[in-house]
């Protein structure tokens, strides 16, 4: 396997086909870089900013999100590809999501499919549901 070191460069690189399994790239940019269709199972990406990044149809699975900022985010169209898209398998479902020590307040969710959704333990102050106040369910009114 070929080693290249390139240090205090700036360049425009196009690369197809290649392989660069086990590379380290440390104080660098690749501001405004499109990466499509590339295998980065195993990756980690750590004290970056990736502010206005797009991650679109990708698979996710076991992705960890640690210690980030996702204010703004817009996260939509997630789950397991729906019937008349390619990669469709019919009979398959989606792995559960876990969220834990999240700050979400304000935050919307719409036209989701929680059904078997447990919250535990979290402060539900001002959650509604379809608008109706979740903590007065709770308290039965």
């Amino acid at each position: 396997m070929e080693q290249i070191r390139v240090h205090h460069s700036t360049a425009r690189i196009e690369a197809t086909e290649f392989n660069l399994e086990g590379s380290e790239f440390t104080k660098g940019t690749l501001r405004n870089s499109h990466l499509k269709n590339i295998m980065m199972s195993g990756t980690v990406i750590d004290d970056v900013n990736a502010s206005d990044m797009k991650i679109i149809n990708a698979n996710l699975s076991d992705l960890e999100i640690e210690g980030a900022q996702i204010g703004g985010a817009y996260i939509h169209n997630i789950g397991m590809p729906p019937k008349g898209h390619p990669h469709h398998a019919e009979g398959v479902t989606m792995r559960p999501v876990k969220f834990e020590h999240c700050y979400l307040a304000g935050s919307k969710f719409s036209n989701c499919n929680l059904s078997g959704v447990h919250i535990t333990d979290c402060n539900i102050s001002g959650m509604t549901i379809n608008g109706i106040s979740v903590e007065d369910l709770l308290a039965g009114r």
